[in-house]
């Protein structure tokens, strides 16, 4: 894989801080302009690819929603699958299902059936680990069906909430962490 021309602090620099969204007191964190920059999105594509070459990867996991848009890329890239791990209920065919808990009730992320075999060989890729527990939910769906998580790769890691400890032990890596 080629080294990219961009780096994490270009990325960082490009990110756009919103207060108070989606609720008071929040800082989220907005990803849209490096979408936006032809350049900034090539560049993050290659740095989530790390040192993967095509072939060493299977499959790319996307979680729901953005994540889609970096997993695909990345998948593109890497000529793997691309794989969507996505809330209960939006997946058409049959799904496995992994149960987790958030500040105020939980939630459930599904992956069909048939997306993965026993010992393939995958990347996990969103857009940010925040307090770990959607991350932490895909990792335990990929474990239980026997998917072999090479890495997990996120754009943004807010690492003040911890959300790393909650992945299981899993290689994880982040471009910028705040």
């Amino acid at each position: 894989m080629r080294k990219s021309a961009v780096t994490a602090a270009e990325l960082s620099s490009a990110v756009r801080n919103i207060p108070d969204f989606p609720k008071p007191g929040i800082q989220f964190k907005d990803i849209t302009p490096i979408l936006a920059d032809a350049g900034l999105f090539a560049g993050c594509v290659d740095l989530l690819c790390g040192n993967f070459q095509p072939g060493s990867i299977d499959a790319v996991v996307g979680i729901d929603a953005r994540g889609f848009i970096f997993a695909a890329a990345v998948a593109f890239k890497l000529q793997a699958g691309f794989v969507p791990v996505r809330k209960k209920g939006k997946l058409p065919f049959e799904t496995h299902e992994e149960s987790y808990d958030l500040e105020y009730g939980s939630n459930c992320v599904a992956i069909h059936t048939d997306a993965l075999k026993n010992g393939t060989r995958v990347l996990l890729v969103d857009d940010l680990l925040a307090t770990g527990g959607t991350a932490a939910a895909a990792v335990k769906l990929l474990n239980k069906i026997g998917a072999q998580i090479i890495e997990v790769t996120f754009v943004i890691e807010l690492g003040f909430l911890n959300g790393r400890e909650r992945l299981q032990g899993a290689n994880t890596r982040s471009l910028i962490v705040y």
